[in-house]
């Protein structure tokens, strides 16, 4: 039984150094918001702020879960070419860089953009206002979001028992009494967990807000620190907005503990079991995978179709291009690995805590929320936080941060992967411990043989999986390469958003595209590189 405490031990010491780091951090923003005391004219109203923040993440998570819900529920009913790579793509909603959804967002929507030119050739006309500001920002947040919720909702439904569905179908229920009778209870459960973790999304957004804001208006706790540090260089007033912007995110953490945050997002659904609606529910269901299908892909088309102008093309040739095209693959590449290994120390940790079962105050159930805690790191500090904490850390220290800068990048987006990661590792490995422990014991396999010779192999799946999300989001992060980025310095997200700066529209548009086919190269590519060619035991 010893053989097994040494896994379990691991999580917890690694538990105990993420907590130390994030401490770390926090102890940096109170000593910062002491030693820089703040003018506050960085970010103005610390209280309008706090409202315009939560008003823009709570509308967002609503509409999200509003669009989602319906575009679910017409996936669910109508079977058609290509339903299985309609749905992979809402998947794609998770990893895409939300600086690349800002600005497909402007090239549809914009006063240059696809519909505006339709209209101005069809009917002479161009939409009132402008994309950006408070509706704007919620349209880029429902393009991410709602494809994320529908995502979800399908799965849920998928779900349901094959018996319960044969019962239903016996009663011929409508589709009003089906939905409400058959799929709303699995939806209804499904809410609360997603519409938490949605609104933490929304609430910490950054590279969308800064993108389509349109000015202070409209302007978050993200982006005045993002302007206290870069613009005003007021690291007080930055410090003093994060543990703001902390205990804000703490105030819906905690709370939502108790909801399995991240299982829905990558649990795979059940061969659905079609049952079609009857009547009229047939083209409404229609009509709604065909709108959501221009929602939520358009922006990207349009980001695609942009970085075709031969105007932009020449930026891929530039030294700028290649050096931030390198800096991104190397950061992508280091940070996916650590996020796999402490992803691997914590899923191996809580795998293993069925088989010693402590006893007394440190039981199974508190050691695993233990374990457990790094999963919440990124969702209790954000990405600007986490720069932030890493750059004050450094000045702090007196460590000029472009040097550091390389390995706060890796360890950030790491950290930033870890929970999905975890998410995605965790339980299929439980349930191979729970299958095999037996085995194991009879057979005298621990430690690395286990682990080379049984969980490896049978994991390979599931670990290219989680090394495809930790490197998408490491490759499209914003938030923390925009507190350390330089024109030495830079990593493709870093090089479009300076190009949008600049008013190079073309330039911005072809690494745009450019980071939209590495995320969905590496999206692809990468589980079917770490999976290889599976043994028939997996």
């Amino acid at each position: 039984m010893p053989r097994y405490w040494g896994r379990v031990v691991a999580g917890v010491v690694l538990a105990a150094l993420v907590a130390a780091l994030i401490g770390a951090m926090l102890a940096s923003l109170f000593v910062a918001s002491a030693r820089f005391p703040g003018t506050g004219t960085a970010g103005g109203d610390i209280f309008y702020l706090a409202r315009i923040t939560i008003v823009q993440a709570t509308l967002s998570t609503l509409v999200s879960i509003g669009v989602g819900i319906p575009v679910a529920w017409a996936l669910n009913r109508v079977a058609f070419p290509g339903r299985s790579a309609y749905v992979a793509i809402l998947s794609m909603s998770l990893v895409l860089p939300a600086l690349v959804v800002g600005f497909g967002v402007i090239a549809v929507w914009g006063r240059a953009g696809w519909v505006n030119q339709a209209l101005a050739t069809l009917a002479g006309a161009r939409l009132p206002g402008t994309i950006f500001g408070l509706h704007g920002i919620i349209l880029a947040h429902l393009v991410l979001n709602g494809a994320l919720a529908a995502r979800v909702f399908y799965n849920r439904l998928a779900t349901l028992p094959p018996a319960t569905l044969k019962l239903g179908r016996s009663l011929a229920l409508g589709p009003i009494d089906r939905f409400l009778v058959l799929d709303w209870p699995p939806i209804r459960a499904a809410i609360p967990s997603l519409a938490a973790l949605i609104f933490l999304f929304c609430f910490t957004s950054f590279a969308i807000v800064l993108t389509l804001g349109g000015g202070p208006a409209n302007a978050t706790f993200e982006v005045a620190i993002y302007e206290a540090v870069r613009i005003d260089f007021d690291p007080g007033f930055a410090a003093l907005l994060a543990l703001i912007q902390l205990a804000i995110c703490l105030l819906v953490i905690l709370p939502a503990a108790a909801w399995p945050l991240g299982a829905a997002l990558v649990a795979e659904p059940a061969p659905i079991r079609h049952w079609p609606d009857r009547g009229g529910a047939r083209p409404l269901q229609v009509g709604i995978i065909v709108i959501a299908a221009a929602l939520f892909g358009l922006p990207t088309l349009a980001a695609l179709v942009g970085g075709l102008q031969p105007g932009g093309i020449s930026i891929l040739g530039s030294s700028a291009f290649r050096a931030a095209f390198a800096t991104s693959m190397a950061i992508a590449t280091f940070s996916t690995l650590l996020a796999l290994a402490l992803a691997m120390v914590l899923a191996l940790a809580r795998a293993n805590l069925a088989l010693v079962a402590p006893t007394g105050p440190w039981s199974a159930f508190w050691l695993r929320q233990v374990i457990g805690a790094p999963a919440f790191a990124y969702l209790a500090t954000p990405a600007v936080v986490l720069a932030l904490g890493f750059f004050l850390l450094a000045r702090l220290t007196g460590i000029p941060p472009r040097h550091l800068a390389p390995f706060v990048l890796v360890l950030a987006n790491a950290l930033l992967a870890l929970p999905l990661s975890a998410a995605i590792l965790g339980p299929p490995l439980e349930r191979l411990t729970a299958r095999t422990a037996r085995l194991q014991r009879a057979l005298a396999i621990s430690g690395w043989r286990r682990f080379t010779e049984i969980e490896l192999p049978l994991l390979r799946t599931d670990i290219g999986y989680a090394a495809a999300v930790a490197f998408c989001f490491s490759l499209g992060d914003l938030g923390v390469i925009a507190l350390f980025g330089t024109g030495d310095f830079a990593t493709l997200p870093w090089l479009m958003y300076r190009a949008m700066g600049a008013y190079r529209g073309s330039e911005a548009a072809t690494v745009a595209a450019a980071l939209i086919v590495l995320t969905i190269l590496a999206f692809v590519a990468i589980p079917k590189l770490v999976s290889g060619v599976r043994h028939a035991g997996a």
